[in-house]
């Protein structure tokens, strides 16, 4: 681009004509150093000479809106302003006229200039700018222009400039380059892409329009929707739930009460939304009433109550008098705890008997009513359906074989399938609603800080006295009865907290009394994919827990018993062992809660493992001797029991259902510090008394179960013979076959028998059949 410098002849006839051509030289030098300058660092040349006015728009040039899209000016003329944004070279142009225009001290004529982003071609003939030559102070901007270029570190110097050196940045491939970068007229592209942009915009507003109203109406009418789709679900149930009672009642058994509890708690929420206060102000007078004759209307009921125990006491035992020994320990093991209480004459003996009543109640309906018994045990039931579907996944991964003979294979992925489901419930919402309903004292993170000492002692006992949900599925998984471990959760958690009130009474100021709503957070997963993944992830550690602590515990055993051997052998004591002390040290104990005489050192060695191993391993060994009795094993094989009764087994349930060992103290005190760690002196001081009450707390219910248990009853042994092929052996057959040895009768080598075996024909030979698997006397007679 030619950039030519001159001065109007109007201006200079006054001047002489050698300072004339001076101004000129300098103009013209002036004009060629800003130029190149401009050119080769246009930013930081327009930053340095005036920072406030380093981007120049059309704006500060004093044009107005119109004037700049019609692309002309009244203000200066030749000017464009055609790019509502002017591009750089635009920018630098401006910005050395007005460079010159300063630096003149003159007014000077600005002829018309192209924009910068127009063809090579299109410029050469285009109009050029034109500057009047400064009267003075020239050499002062040569200077500065001079200074300028030797801080940019540029290779240019006025001699060079003098001797026409040339900058690539004006030649015509430059020039040309630089369009091709810039992309073609500015003005036009700009242009083009507004209208392209504008009729892209018309046509999404127009396609979405649909959209943007059904979300308005959706918005507007959200209640009334939402009561339609829960209508319209509400009848499709219905009509399912319908159509499955009529086709087949009992398969849908489980649907109805499903459906029942659901619908008792969403009609309760509703009558109490709608009519609960209507119907608390109806009843003020009642409550009224009801408050002045109280102080001599509890003392009537107490004594209701307790004559009502004693008269169930005296006829229900009177059938069963071993009944009575699991009383007496039951009122024993409360009588110690008061003794080891740590305020005597603190003690609330309202909430100490509430807590025993309540526990006993639910004892009464889970173990002698026929509609509680049903309900756990069909519930028992369906978590051991619910559970048998982790074969299919334990079987892919690990193969039938190994899930089959292998214990970690077929028991430990009940505990990732377990947790993975309680992930999924978790996130439902499903668990934080039952926690609600039941008003569970769970999530007390946030209150630690604040609880008193007894607090802090409810809260560890509840947690020794009860067992995880994950591990709950392990135990059935090894056959223990499903029901006797639900029975025996729920049935600890009043106990426990009226025994922690006993032995830790309250004797300070707590701050939680007031019934403040328990918000229970959903987690932090995404979407029930997550959930499923980070519940069945979580579940590895306790997995890995439990692998290696039932490693070191049966190592550990294993090397306590081969130690008590050899200082046994050394006094000719044989087979002395740990489970042997125990049975010993804690046989009385087995003893008041119900079991047997004989069956006393088998549930006291099995205790004595839950107390100082863990009860997982006291669980296996229990399920070993279950198993036995199922397939009708001999009771003793020599000194040794095989087996325990089915009352033993229903005690010993109990009284291992619970976290209270010595390795569960670690555990305790390291969740609990990790949460509130300037409290872990308070925790450590309340630790064993909390051990100590959540032992006896399961000893308790286990008192409650002997107390509550009704054997069971075989049935008619001739019937069950009949139909029996004899190619096995069971409990009941080896109970039929204990009742006909009972009723033969061996005199003078001839067999006979006594009560309703003698008026059958077939007697002697099912005596045959059962002196195959069993020793008796009366099978001498018999061969």
């Amino acid at each position: 681009m030619a950039v030519k410098l001159f001065a109007h002849s109007a201006q200079i006839e006054e001047q002489p004509i050698a300072v004339q051509r001076i101004q000129e030289l300098f103009a013209e030098v002036s004009g060629l150093v800003l130029t190149a300058l401009l050119f080769l660092s246009p930013e930081k040349l327009l930053a340095r000479v005036n920072p406030d006015r380093a981007v120049i728009s059309c704006q500060e040039d004093g044009l107005s809106a119109q004037e700049r899209n019609s692309g002309h000016s009244s203000h200066r003329e030749g000017i464009n302003c055609n790019c509502h944004q002017p591009s750089f070279s635009e920018r630098a142009e401006r910005q050395k006229m007005k460079v010159n225009s300063e630096t003149s001290g003159r007014s000077g004529e600005v002829k018309p200039s192209t924009s910068p982003c127009v063809a090579p071609e299109q410029r050469s003939s285009g109009p050029q700018i034109v500057f009047v030559a400064p009267e003075e102070d020239s050499g002062d901007s040569m200077s500065e222009a001079k200074e300028l270029l030797e801080m940019e570190g540029n290779q240019i110097t006025l001699d060079s400039l003098e001797k026409g050196t040339d900058n690539p940045a004006f030649s015509f491939e430059g020039e040309k380059r630089h369009y091709e970068e810039c992309g073609g007229p500015c003005s036009e592209g700009q242009e083009e892409r507004r209208e392209g942009k504008g009729r892209f915009s018309s046509y999404c507003r127009k396609a979405l329009q649909p959209a943007s109203k059904a979300k308005h109406f959706c918005k507007a009418h959200a209640k009334v929707l939402r009561r339609v789709v829960l209508g319209l679900l509400g009848v499709a149930y219905l009509c399912y739930f319908i159509a499955a009672c009529y086709l087949n009642f009992q398969r849908a058994l489980a649907l109805v009460v499903m459906t029942a509890i659901v619908a008792f708690f969403v009609c309760w929420n509703i009558f109490k939304k709608h009519c609960g206060a209507k119907v608390l102000l109806l009843l003020r007078p009642v409550g009224k009433c009801f408050q002045k004759s109280w102080p001599w209307l509890k003392w009537l009921l107490w004594v209701a109550l307790l004559a009502g125990l004693i008269v169930w006491l005296v006829l229900d035992t009177g059938r069963n008098p071993e009944q009575l020994i699991s009383l007496g320990g039951f009122c024993f093991l409360v009588l110690f705890l008061f003794v080891c209480s740590k305020h005597h004459g603190a003690v609330s003996w309202r909430a100490v008997f509430w807590g025993l009543g309540l526990e006993f109640l639910l004892g009464i309906f889970v173990l002698r009513t026929t509609p509680g018994t049903q309900a756990f045990q069909w519930l028992g039931d369906q978590i051991q359906y619910f559970l048998s579907y982790t074969t299919a996944g334990s079987s892919f991964v690990f193969g039938n074989t190994l899930i089959e003979e292998v214990f970690a294979f077929q028991t430990l992925p009940i505990i990732v399938f377990f947790s993975c489901v309680m992930s999924i419930l978790y996130y439902l919402g499903v668990m934080q609603w039952l926690i609600l309903k039941t008003e569970a004292p769970l999530l007390i993170r946030p209150y630690l800080t604040d609880m008193t000492l007894s607090e802090i002692h409810a809260v560890m006992t509840g947690g020794f006295s009860t067992i995880a949900g994950s591990v709950m599925g392990a135990y059935i998984s090894f056959g223990i009865d499903a029901a006797s471990l639900i029975a025996a959760s729920v049935m600890a958690a009043p106990c426990a907290l009226a025994m922690a009130k006993l032995v830790y009474p309250e004797v300070e100021e707590s701050k939680f009394k007031g019934k403040a709503s328990i918000q229970l957070s959903r987690g932090e997963e995404r979407n029930i994919l997550e959930a499923a993944s980070n519940g069945a992830a979580a579940s590895v550690g306790l997995v890995a827990n439990i692998v290696a602590n039932l490693i070191a515990f049966l190592a550990v055993l294993e090397f306590i018993n081969a130690a008590l051997r050899w200082l046994g052998e050394m006094v000719d004591i044989e087979g002395l062992t740990f489970q042997v002390i125990c049975s010993y040290v804690l046989m009385p104990v087995a003893f008041l809660m119900g079991a047997d005489w004989a069956d006393s050192p088998v549930v006291a060695e099995l205790l004595g493992i839950k107390i100082f191993l863990n009860e997982f391993v006291a669980y296996q060994q229990l399920a070993t001797y279950k198993k036995n009795r199922l397939m009708g094993l001999e009771e003793w094989d020599g000194n040794r029991k095989q087996w325990i009764s089915e009352r033993a087994e229903s005690i010993t349930t109990f009284a291992l259902c619970g976290f209270a060992n010595l390795s569960s103290i670690g555990i305790s005190l390291g969740g609990l510090a990790s949460m509130v760690p300037q409290r872990k002196g308070d925790f450590a001081s309340v630790v064993l008394r909390a051990l100590l009450t959540g032992i006896c707390v399961s000893m308790l219910n286990a008192c409650l179960a002997g107390l509550l248990h009704v054997p069971t009853q075989v049935g008619d042994c001739a019937m069950f013979f009949s139909t029996t092929n004899f190619s096995s052996t069971s409990y009941t057959m080896y109970t039929c076959c204990k009742q006909l040895f009972a009723s033969s009768v061996l005199q003078n080598g001839t067999l006979s028998f006594t009560g309703s075996w003698a008026e059958q024909a077939e007697s002697v030979l099912w005596l045959g059949e059962c002196c195959v698997y069993y020793n008796h006397t009366s099978c001498a007679g018999a061969i």
